[in-house]
Parts: C-alpha cells; structure tokens; sequence
C-alpha cells in the first residue's frame, strides 16, 4: 500500500491540514492517508495545554466522512517527546512492505535540518513539501542541510530530489490556504465565528467543550 502520513498538534485541526492530505493523496494515488496527532511537540509548547485525547477526537470527527483517511494515536500511546523519526521507525518496522510519503509544510521542510535525527528520515519515507503561504521552495536542493545535500540528485522537471536510499523528496504546490490553528484559537477566544475554517464537527466540539476560551 502506498501511505501518506501527516503529523502535526492539530489544535485544532482545519480545513488546510484536509485539503493538503486530499490534494496530496489524489497527486500520488495514496491508499490511506494517516493523521497522527502529536502527543507532546519537541519543538515549541502546546498552546492552551489542550489533552492529547481532544485533538484525536477532533480529528475523528475531522476525517470520519472521507474513507481515504484514519487517525493513528501512535505517538500517544508511546509517551515521552513526539520525534518524527522514531514515529517513522515504528511504521516501518510495523508495515515493511507499504511505501511512506511524510507530508509536511515547506516551512518545516525549511527547518528540516534541526529536527532530531533529520538525516535517517530521508532513508525511511518519500517526503512531500506542500508550499505554505509566505514559504515558497522554487529549488529544494538549495534548502538542503549542507551536511546531506551531497545524497541527492535533483530532478528539476519534477520538482524532486531522489534520495540515495531509493526515496524522494517531492515538492508541491498545492492550494495556499491562509489557515493557522493559531488564528482559529484567536477567533474563538475573542467569540468570532470559526465556520469554514474548520469542519462543522470540529467546530461544534470546541464549542460543547468550551476549548480555546484562555489559550493564545
């Protein structure tokens, strides 16, 4: 099977992290495409401290209507700092015959060099960059970390960059929807409606809870 992966806090999750998995899954005629929501983000804190059982509930409601997609608590169960390659370890080590594309923003893709153990990523899944508002990749091979950039080939047509273990680097375009978690959790604290930016479910859920009322 070919299998997309998208992780991220999803706090909440909207219409952009939707549109990107379903432009992406059609662009590479994906089986699946898997949420995985983050259980405690390595890189920056959890804005209104939400539990990590929301945010999976969120995306269930998210996702229930689409059958391409699923939820995985992967990295809830496992505990500790949610690091995308030991997540990666896990599924192939789980699925050794099922392909991995790890769908991420061009603007984590730009700071792809200072996750943890950035180097082995690129030897377990293909990579999809989908260009976010404000972070355009026109040359992916001039963002590399200098320290790998001598494992790739690039293929400019294409927009890709063949990796030495057999897997790519794919830059996409996709639609640039203007949509942040942030500006959601903004908008519901200031009492403002959240309709169309996120799905009706999603919206509902935040309101039945009262989610977001003090967070920033």
């Amino acid at each position: 099977m070919k299998i997309g992966i998208i992780g991220g806090t999803f706090n909440p999750v909207h219409n952009a992290h939707l549109r990107i998995a379903e432009e992406v899954g059609e662009m590479f005629f994906l089986d699946r495409v898997v949420f995985i929501p983050s259980a405690s983000p390595p890189h920056k804190p959890l804005a209104g401290e939400l539990a990590f059982r929301q945010r999976f509930r969120m995306v269930e409601l998210a996702i229930r209507d689409n059958p391409r997609f699923a939820v995985s608590d992967l990295e809830g169960q496992r505990g500790g700092k949610s690091y995308s390659v030991d997540t990666l370890r896990v599924l192939r080590a789980e699925h050794p015959d099922d392909e991995f594309f790890f769908i991420i923003g061009s603007d984590s893709f730009l700071e792809i060099g200072q996750w943890r153990e950035y180097r082995e990523i690129f030897s377990l899944c293909n990579i999809v960059a989908v260009e976010r508002p404000g972070s355009r990749i026109p040359d992916p091979s001039a963002v590399l970390p200098v320290a790998i950039a001598g494992e790739f080939c690039y293929h400019g047509p294409e927009k890709r960059l063949a990796h030495r273990s057999g897997y790519s680097v794919y830059c996409c375009s996709g639609v640039p929807l203007a949509i942040s978690s942030s500006s959601i959790r903004k908008l519901v604290r200031l009492d403002r409606s959240i309709r169309y930016l996120v799905p009706e479910a999603v919206a509902h859920f935040i309101k039945e809870h009262r989610l977001y009322k003090d967070a920033h």
